[in-house]
């Protein structure tokens, strides 16, 4: 069975990670084919937006603890240091999915824990069902923070209440994961991949290099000045003024009709 289904259509990938029995808990396979869906999407040019769901009724449920289905726990003859290349596997997927520079949204469906919710949250929009359910469980199983939670969290909530989430491992609904600013938006389970699909199609039907230019510079914004990101916003710019899209904009404009991106 594939841990992760590929649908293409109308330049969206819709990836549905595929273990329902399992609540969609990411095995070794599925680390690996995270990171070569990321790969893949990256270098297709007609992969505009990539959507992430799950199977059945969750979204994901983390790593999967059992033996010898996840990373290395260290228990084993290699220790401590087969334990270190397994996270290693799971930061990779993690950094894959932070540095791809097409737009990508998470279709949360059930459970969205540990791992599996920071998965969510590592995409750059996300729309819940009114169904999910989002934990950072980590400290329940005894462990801590990963998959890039520790960076992204304190972004999307604030330091304190990234604390809370953290240090007791709550289980919050669709309601209170808005209310805190963790989601876009929430929306009746039944409409779920319809309303995400609706929003992919309007960002793929717009000028896809500027918006990877505009994904960068808006993920960079924190660890640079306002000098330097009105600097690299002005080269940004002035590239942007010498594309076939930006021509094809002005164009359209002019002629009081929608532009036709392609790329270049």
């Amino acid at each position: 069975m594939d841990p992760i289904l590929i649908e293409r259509q109308d330049g969206i990938v819709t990836a549905t990670l595929n273990r329902p029995a399992k609540l969609n808990a990411i095995d070794t396979a599925m680390w690996r084919a995270l990171v070569d869906l990321a790969d893949e999407v990256q270098e297709r040019h007609d992969d505009r937006v990539l959507v992430i769901t799950g199977a059945g009724g969750g979204f994901c449920a983390g790593a999967d603890l059992s033996v010898g289905a996840g990373p290395d726990d260290g228990s084993g003859p290699g220790g401590l240091g087969s334990a270190l290349a397994g996270m290693r596997q799971v930061g990779r997927a993690a950094l894959r999915l932070h540095l791809l520079s097409k737009p990508t949204i998470a279709a949360v469906n059930g459970v969205a824990a540990g791992a599996g919710c920071n998965l969510a949250l590592g995409c750059d929009l996300i729309i819940a069902s009114d169904r999910a359910r989002f934990s950072e469980i980590f400290a329940k199983r005894g462990l801590s923070i990963d998959f890039g939670g520790s960076w992204v969290l304190p972004r999307l909530v604030g330091l304190h209440r990234a604390k809370e989430l953290v240090f007791t491992a709550d289980v919050i609904d669709a309601v209170e994961a808005d209310r805190i600013g963790l989601v876009n938006r929430v929306v009746p389970h039944d409409e779920l991949l319809e309303h995400t699909r609706s929003i992919a199609r309007r960002i793929a039907a717009l000028a896809p290099n500027q918006i990877a230019i505009s994904k960068r510079l808006l993920q960079q914004s924190y660890s640079v000045t306002m000098a330097e990101a009105l600097e690299f916003e002005g080269v940004a710019q002035a590239a942007s003024f010498a594309s076939a899209d930006t021509v094809e904009a002005m164009r359209a404009f002019a002629e009081r009709r929608e532009p036709r991106f392609t790329g270049a």
